[in-house]
């Protein structure tokens, strides 16, 4: 079944579950030369003729071949508006479990959406790649729908000078005259949009060794604004641990702070890119830091199956925001809500939270909406069984897929007697586009 948002994106009659990509990249000349290994499974029930993967047309596939079996066959290949279509020299029966060798170059450049543009962009000396939502294929062949996660090893071979974050953790970092070559290995299951490469000139500093390990990945000349910007970081994971449960990584956390300034902070999976733009020490920067560290458990470990249900993601961060405030002695979770509640009554009241659409799944209501019901329900429920919940959600679907109807069933079933009807909780914030009122404290 297509992806109801984006239905041009993601392929049927296989499942990837391993992605291994080996880049060699010229950051003067925005060079990209790509090789992928795929580790993939058939699904049938037909045998599988041909294919699909989701690749940018700025990108040129050299060779494709097939491992199946231990036997290695090259594949016949066509590119098209994006997708790359694989003919295998055998039909692949249902169950059978192959690799896909594919070798690609190209000067890539962005993805066009209705959002601006996604994934792979040079910055001023180096490259930053955000890909959310349809975004990765623009530097990888890929299955791209949020519903279909793997484990990935990412290499990057660049210039010395330049340093390179990927996800997950740092295997080796080998030099030879004036390149050095990178090694990044992600075991958790990832996202295809939550997959990452940041190059630029940059210097890594440890932020916290404790727990979770922090570090932040910034220009040299910015490390002391950066330090100052991110103190509060290793309280916010031990905040976020007790409300959410252990941190779901084994690769820690990475704050990249690019040599550029950026519209808005983006999420990857153990990592954070912000702009230089985002080091005043001031509330609003504050706030994001919160917000795309919650990401982690909220859109990273737990990761909507299809992009209906984005408020999963941004309506939880946007709370993780109000929750921070609270706990470190700032404004209350309830005043953040009230103010928010009153700002978006004289906003348009057309937009359903539970399925709001493609052209508006960013909107900010999205966010503030989402926050809101998590408010509300916290307001019903109470503060010992609502963080109960929250733990009970993140365990339950940890590093999996998780839908609305997933979560409602979570609340419903809970043993909560003030919370008599929660079907009309639920249709009032999810599903009317009219803002329900607040409960009273």
């Amino acid at each position: 079944m297509a992806e109801p948002y984006f239905p041009q994106r993601g392929n049927e009659g296989y499942l990837i579950t391993r992605y291994e990509l080996g880049l060699v990249y010229r950051v003067s000349s925005n060079r990209l030369d790509g090789g992928a290994v795929l580790t993939a499974t058939a699904t049938g029930p037909e045998p599988l003729r041909e294919l699909v993967l989701d690749l940018s047309s700025a990108l040129r596939v050299d060779r494709v071949a097939i491992d199946s079996e231990h036997r290695v066959t090259r594949a016949r290949h066509t590119q098209r508006a994006d997708k790359l279509r694989v003919t295998p020299a055998e039909p692949l029966a249902a169950g059978h479990t192959f690799k896909i060798e594919i070798r690609y170059s190209g000067t890539p450049k962005p993805m066009n959406s209705r959002f601006g543009t996604l994934g792979w962009e040079q910055l001023t000396d180096g490259v930053l790649v955000a890909s959310q939502p349809i975004g990765a294929p623009s530097w990888f062949p890929c299955d791209d729908r949020p519903d279909r996660k793997a484990s990935y090893r990412i290499t990057v071979t660049t210039q010395s000078a330049y340093h390179v974050v990927a996800n997950g953790v740092l295997v080796s970092r080998v030099g030879g005259g004036s390149n050095t070559t990178w090694t990044y290995r992600q075991d958790e299951p990832m996202a295809t949009y939550l997959a990452s490469v940041q190059i630029g000139k940059y210097r890594s500093v440890e932020l916290s060794n404790r727990g979770v390990q922090q570090r932040l990945v910034v220009p040299p000349r910015f490390v002391s604004r950066a330090k100052t910007a991110f103190a509060n970081q290793p309280r916010m994971i031990e905040v976020f641990e007790r409300f959410y449960g252990p941190y779901p990584f084994e690769g820690g956390y990475t704050a990249v702070v690019a040599d550029d300034d950026l519209e808005i902070p983006i999420e990857a999976q153990g990592m954070s890119i912000f702009g230089v733009n985002h080091l005043a020490a001031a509330w609003e920067n504050e706030r994001l830091i919160a917000h795309e560290l919650s990401h982690q458990w909220f859109g990273n470990s737990l990761t909507i199956l299809d992009w209906r249900d984005i408020w999963l993601h941004e309506g939880f961060a946007a709370y993780s925001e109000w929750l921070w405030s609270e706990v470190s002695g700032q404004r209350s979770a309830d005043e953040h809500a009230r103010r928010w509640h009153q700002r978006l009554t004289k906003r348009p009241q057309n937009l359903v939270l539970g399925d709001p659409g493609p052209a508006d799944m960013f909107d900010d209501r999205v966010y503030k909406r989402g926050a809101l019901t998590l408010h509300a329900l916290r307001l019903t429920i109470g503060d010992v069984a609502f963080l109960r919940t929250m733990r009970q959600w993140t365990a339950a679907h940890r590093l999996g897929g998780v839908r609305t109807a997933d979560f409602v069933k979570l609340v419903t079933a809970s043993e909560t007697p003030v919370m008599t009807r929660p079907e009309v909780f639920f249709e009032r914030w999810l599903e009317s586009p009219k803002l329900p009122p607040l409960p009273p404290v």
